[in-house]
């Protein structure tokens, strides 16, 4: 079993990194947090923790091996816990993941539905399902969500605050919406109002506004 990658990044997409080692290139399945944390490493070097698993039926002979990466051993033994909940497979554990994992444990620990529920592919009943199954068995994963949280709050003003919260809230990854928004400020620093900020926002993010 291959434990660990470490490589160049020479290919990222939203689910996806391609990891050269010597002469070989690795596809890598990554949860969406970890995608947006790794979009500026291209032709980087990283180092992945990984786990294997086999996709497909064994009735029908068609076994396909992938393997997904995490930043540490302690993210792996997380995604671990988190797909052993019924009606949570790789796939959508991969998926829903959008947000840093530390932020996922603390809205299972606190039973906070509404946090899980925002998550992509997420209902209300997965989510009850998920917390009725690890809360009070994730403490360790959920430190430092907080803190990373109110970092990021200090960080930005009222109105950038205000945006971030309005960005979420419309589906957006919070690690993602983070960057747009410096961007944009750091692009046009006139502005001062969310609802300046929001529209401009998307524009960047669609390449309407450069």
């Amino acid at each position: 079993m291959i434990a660990q990658v470490e490589g160049k990044l020479v290919n990222l997409n939203s689910d996806t990194a391609l990891v050269q080692v010597g002469q070989i290139c690795y596809e890598i399945l990554l949860p969406g947090y970890l995608a947006a944390m790794l979009s500026d490493k291209i032709d980087q070097d990283i180092t992945l923790c990984t786990m294997e698993y086999y996709e497909g039926s064994v009735a029908g002979g068609n076994l396909v091996p992938q393997m997904v990466g995490f930043l540490s051993p302690g993210e792996k033994d997380f995604f671990r816990r988190y797909t052993s909940v019924g009606g949570i497979g790789i796939k959508k554990g991969l998926k829903s993941l959008a947000v840093p994992i530390a932020s996922i444990a603390a809205a299972i620990e606190s039973g906070d539905d509404k946090t899980l529920i925002a998550l992509p592919g997420i209902g209300k009943r997965l989510a009850q399902h998920i917390i009725a199954e690890l809360k009070g068995k994730l403490t360790d994963f959920a430190i430092g969500a907080e803190s990373a949280i109110n970092e990021e709050k200090t960080a930005f003003t009222g109105f950038q605050i205000e945006a971030l919260e309005i960005l979420i809230a419309w589906g957006e990854k919070r690690i993602e919406a983070s960057e747009l928004i410096k961007l944009a400020c750091n692009r046009h620093p006139q502005i001062k109002t969310a609802e300046e900020l929001v529209p401009l926002v998307y524009r960047i993010k669609q390449g309407i506004e450069v």
